[in-house]
């Protein structure tokens, strides 16, 4: 908001230049753009969207007359003399987005040039002067923050303005000439048989005042913000009018503006009033009412204020305060006021707001540094923050960098990672690249990895702990993606490109710091290469307490690892030579298993493990999983460890059998176990896997 200085100082007589005036504002908590000298001195202030009261210099001179202490001079809105009326209709067909509509018809008498000093402040304020009547109802906009529209009389069909819905299909040519179909939610201005204007937004050319007009229709109304918001945004049409109107315009402003529009263009000689002013106001709003009180804004603010002084730092803003009430108190003597809150100021709601009001008079710098009481134990912490935190120490310490990345995304980038009708449309985004909720993780990290790899990253390695969303419900999610070396360059060895097993290394911690036991089946994912991807399942370590109802072997799945879809890669920016490597995995799960497992602290074994090897012939195709669990579900509680060291296929081998090696480990918590009793435990692993898989023992 530019706030010529000149402009200012017919309203409030302050004492000092223009840099005087910004710095006791931004005590006050607003922001200076900056400030221009020159012929005419402008502060430029960036208004918050909780203050449309200040988008406007009374707005702003207001809070300057509060800030130095001196009365506040409105201008004159007395409405002069009418002449004969002119028949205008004024109908409010829809007063849920039209509260309140006021119009007024005048008689043309000049389409001059405006007076030079009026030219001067619309130009000072950043607007180009156009036509008297124009430049009339620019000027009461930013002088009151209300806008204002004019319409062409005679353009009107039936001599009335109906203030409705848009109906389905209809179009309007707004001001700035482009035709623009309108939606059955939006609100417009219509005469008998059209609609005229964009509530709130913008007027249509059809209706425009002209060189030639004689009679005009000046409106000024109070809009649902919501409305105004939604339909700008339609539109895609930001104007001076939508930006104060969305923000929340004072609903007894509207006959207020064209009382002051009336005054200024009879002053200028431009127009003259005919008939008195039409306020339609069918449902009247009423005025809010706060209670203050004193212990509450010491308790806030962490200093006593004055009674006297509350009320010295309200009422100059606006603020009418009732007669102070003391009551006696335990602790100290307190008093509560009831605050009537003035309709320009819709950005007070609550007591606390009003306690912002008493605190910004002297500045926020002013306020003294107080720690604050403890009337309770800090709550602890959410399981899922400290989850994510440890999660994100792993993955750190694996050497992966942390990426945050939006959980908006576009439609095309979700589309492969979700079944058909499972992704959640977001009902109003701001573009299409923020069209839906991101259904994985994963591609917002390939949109990283992208580009890390355009800025000549050769080496990616990201994660990303977050939610990802589909049909039924949010879900908490950790994912990982790795392209590039696998190990970097050494002199003792040129480096790799990152393959499986890199990834799974990463899997596997995860797994290891959650006390599972991870399990890797054959998988079939659409964004991952067939083949070259796996579904990950757990089950938890044998010493943990089980309270996540796994009996025995593999639990539910976790999630997917594997290679990433060449042409979904080349699709999202990466070279097409690039091969991706990512994982995915549930965290509501991992929760659970962590529950399960309360990831206590093992003392070191104080018995001997005895150790045997196996090698069996199985079918080339069996899954080493498989065979794993049928040796765990087959032998003892005293099997501690199975891994594979050999995979072997070639002469002596027969065809479409494979040689497997395997390494089981045996230790018994209480006691040194026998060599007996380990044979025994391999006679019923070896008949299990001849039962279950037709093995046989080399």
């Amino acid at each position: 908001m530019k706030l010529p200085h000149a402009w200012l100082t017919d309203l409030v007589r302050v004492p000092v230049d223009a840099d005087g005036v910004a710095a006791a504002l931004a005590l006050r908590g607003f922001e200076v753009a900056s400030v221009e000298h020159g012929r005419h001195a402008v502060i430029d202030f960036e208004i918050t969207a909780n203050r449309p009261d200040c988008l406007s210099v009374i707005g702003l001179a207001r809070e300057a007359s509060a800030a130095f202490g001196l009365p506040l001079q409105l201008p004159d809105r007395t409405m002069p003399p009418a002449g004969q009326p002119q028949p205008i209709d004024v109908a409010i067909e829809d007063a849920e987005l039209c509260p309140r509509y006021c119009a007024q018809v005048f008689e043309i008498r000049s389409n001059g040039p405006s007076p030079a000093w009026m030219q001067e402040r619309l130009e000072a304020a950043g607007v180009r002067s156009i036509s008297p009547v124009v430049d009339v109802t620019n000027y009461v906009m930013l002088e009151m923050g209300q806008p204002t529209h004019a319409f062409d009389y005679a353009k009107l069909a039936g001599r009335a303005l109906r203030i409705r819905r848009a109906k389905p299909g209809e179009k309007l040519r707004t001001l700035d000439n482009v035709d623009r179909e309108l939606q059955p939610d939006m609100l417009v201005i219509a005469d008998a048989e059209r609609a005229q204007a964009v509530g709130g937004v913008m007027g249509g050319a059809t209706s425009e005042i002209g060189p030639t007009t004689k009679l005009m229709v000046l409106e000024s109304a109070y809009f649902k913000p919501a409305s105004v918001r939604r339909t700008s945004k339609r539109l895609n049409l930001k104007t001076e009018a939508s930006t104060r109107f969305e923000r929340g315009a004072d609903v007894n402003a509207a006959p207020v503006a064209i009382a002051r529009a009336a005054a200024l263009l009879q002053q200028i000689g431009a127009a003259q009033p005919l008939g008195p002013i039409i306020d339609k106001y069918p449902s009247p709003i009423p005025s809010r009412t706060l209670a203050l009180r004193s212990l509450r804004i010491e308790h806030l603010l962490g200093m006593a204020v004055p009674d006297a002084d509350v009320v010295a730092r309200l009422e100059p803003l606006g603020f009418s305060v009732s007669s102070a009430a003391s009551r006696a108190s335990h602790v100290a003597p307190r008093t509560e006021w009831q605050v009537s809150v003035p309709s320009y100021r819709v950005d007070v709601q609550r007591e606390v707001d009003l306690i912002e009001e008493v605190a910004r008079h002297d500045g926020y710098v002013s306020l003294p540094a107080t720690i604050p009481e403890m009337d309770a134990l800090q709550p602890p912490p959410d399981p899922r923050t400290l989850l994510d935190r440890r999660l994100r120490q792993l993955l750190t310490g694996c050497g992966l960098s942390e990426a945050m990345t939006f959980a908006f995304i576009e439609a095309a980038a979700a589309e492969p990672f979700s079944q058909p009708g499972h992704i959640v449309k977001v009902a109003n985004p701001l573009s299409e690249k923020f069209a839906v909720l991101r259904p994985s993780l994963l591609p917002g990290l390939i949109d990283s990895a992208s580009h890390n790899r355009r800025h000549g990253r050769a080496d990616v390695r990201l994660f990303e702990v977050g939610a990802r969303f589909g049909a039924a419900a949010e879900v908490r999610a950790v994912a990982g993606i790795w392209c590039g070396a696998g190990l970097p360059s050494h002199w003792s060895g040129g480096a790799r490109p990152a393959d499986f097993f890199d990834v799974k290394g990463v899997v596997e911690m995860i797994g290891r710091a959650f006390g599972l036991a991870l399990e890797y089946e054959p998988a079939d994912v659409a964004y991952l290469v067939p083949g070259r991807c796996a579904s990950i399942a757990f089950r938890l370590k044998p010493e943990a307490t089980n309270h996540v109802g796994v009996a025995s072997g593999f639990s539910r799945k976790i999630g997917f690892i594997g290679q990433i879809q060449p042409s979904l890669l080349e699709t999202r920016g990466l070279p097409a030579n690039d091969v991706a490597w990512a994982f995915e995995l549930d965290t509501d799960v991992l929760a659970e298993a962590q529950a399960a497992d309360d990831l206590r602290a093992a003392s070191l074994p104080r018995f001997p493990s005895i150790v045997r090897d196996l090698s069996v012939l199985v079918d080339s195709a069996l899954p080493a999983a498989a065979v794993r669990g049928t040796i765990r579900s087959s032998a003892p509680s005293t099997l501690v460890d199975v891994i594979e060291f050999d995979r072997y296929r070639g002469k002596g081998v027969p065809e479409g059998r494979v040689s497997l090696s395997l390494r089981l480990t045996f230790r018994s918590p209480d006691r040194t176990l026998t060599d007996a009793e380990v044979d025994q435990a391999m006679d019923a692993v070896v008949a299990a896997l001849a039962t279950d898989h037709g093995a046989t023992r080399r």
